[in-house]
């Protein structure tokens, strides 16, 4: 996914929620604070987005712009209309968000991006192999530092048992990178 798209999905998911405001989490909110991200990072042709101020609005952009819709096949990259409550993001999260909002690209419409550090740390709660091999890119691409990551594991609501699991793969993977 590049930043355009990405500003086009924002465009298009204000439209069709009837709200102004997105929240934009997964890993293409990285677009949020590095448009000229790597390749490997944007490999991803989603992007999760729940409408701000109208959540329920999650199915209706799912259900026009979500995989195998019309706009999918249109554009090669799609919406998912998803609640944020699904992922696991560390306290205070909404104050660190990246806004993307342009009077052309997203028509005046803003998409908040989770914070990369606050997007590595839901990575780890989700804990697939997917998502820690794209925390272990963000730290091979230096787009997130070791001990940064580490406090927002810390604020995330989780039991100490996992929390304790996240830092020794944290202190594990930067070890090895460092090597």
């Amino acid at each position: 996914m590049t930043r355009d798209q990405l500003e086009h999905a924002i465009r298009a998911a204000c439209d069709v929620s009837n709200d102004t405001e997105l929240w934009v989490f997964g890993s293409q909110a990285l677009l949020g604070e590095f448009p000229d991200a790597p390749e490997s990072l944007r490999a991803s042709i989603e992007v999760d987005v729940q409408p701000k101020n109208r959540p329920e609005a999650v199915d209706v952009i799912d259900a026009n712009l979500g995989e195998l819709s019309l706009f999918h096949q249109t554009h090669g990259f799609y919406v998912h209309g998803v609640s944020i409550d699904s992922a696991i993001l560390p306290e205070g999260w909404e104050e660190r968000t990246k806004p993307i909002s342009d009077p052309i690209s997203t028509r005046g419409n803003t998409g908040w991006c989770i914070e990369l550090h606050d997007l590595a740390a839901s990575k780890l709660a989700a804990y697939r192999e997917k998502d820690r091999e794209f925390v272990r890119l963000l730290l091979i691409e230096k787009r997130v530092e070791g001990a940064v990551l580490k406090k927002r594991i810390g604020a995330l609501n989780i039991e100490d048992q996992l929390r304790e699991r996240f830092h020794r793969w944290l202190n594990i993977t930067v070890e090895e990178l460092e090597k």
